[in-house]
């Protein structure tokens, strides 16, 4: 058994996480934590940090600094998910791939690999209505589908 979590760095990703990682020592299943970064992401708080500076020429500077510390928050999270699978002695990898998100959750997900998908109920912008991702994927993905609130 495989089990997919899709993390995006938000505390619900990492509840679900911890969640797969409970149905993954009971069942002896491998997990793998699953991210995607969409550089759109980047350049919309680029454009947003260049509208408050009043700095516009800095645009590309400022969309490269959001990218990296993307990529960067990211593998921090995903690192301190990794480590904490391992000590509880559970099989845990991981991969992180650009793109964007809702074709390349289907992808992943859909491709055979996975008995379940784990993935919070709510995304980074941490708002009270159910994640936007989830809307758009849910009924979409193959394997069964665990929501963690």
């Amino acid at each position: 058994m495989r089990i997919l979590v899709l993390v995006d760095g938000s505390k619900w990703s990492q509840k679900a996480a911890l969640h797969a990682f409970s149905v993954a020592k009971k069942k002896g299943a491998k997990v793998v934590l699953f991210s995607v970064l969409d550089r759109k992401e980047a350049q919309a708080i680029a454009v947003s940090l260049a509208m408050r500076s009043g700095d516009v020429e800095k645009l590309k500077k400022f969309e490269e600094t959001a990218w990296k510390e993307m990529k960067k928050g990211i593998h921090d999270v995903i690192s301190a998910l990794l480590e904490l699978g391992q000590r509880e002695g559970i099989n845990c990898s991981f991969r992180i791939v650009e793109g964007n998100a809702r074709e390349k959750v289907l992808e992943e997900a859909n491709s055979g690999k996975y008995s379940l998908v784990v993935m919070g109920a709510y995304g980074k912008s941490g708002k009270t209505r159910i994640g936007s991702l989830l809307e758009d994927v849910v009924g979409v993905i193959k394997p069964p589908v665990m929501i963690v609130r």
